[in-house]
């Protein structure tokens, strides 16, 4: 269930009521950091997952 329009605007006026103007793009910008990070995560254990699955295969086919 994906959420409405008017309430992600609640949520945003909420945020903005509660944080300020000020605080408001140091959140996005640490928001946006940590999800390149846990992006770069996801890549590294997907490549990890591979490549033994890999070495796997190839010991079985030994």
């Amino acid at each position: 269930m994906r959420p409405g329009f008017w309430q992600i605007l609640v949520v945003v006026v909420l945020i903005a009521v509660l944080f300020g103007g000020k605080k408001i793009p140091e959140l996005a910008r640490a928001f946006g950091k940590a999800k390149g990070e846990f992006k770069k995560g996801l890549a590294e254990g997907n490549a990890e997952e591979k490549e033994a699955a890999a070495k796997k295969d190839e010991e079985a086919k030994a």
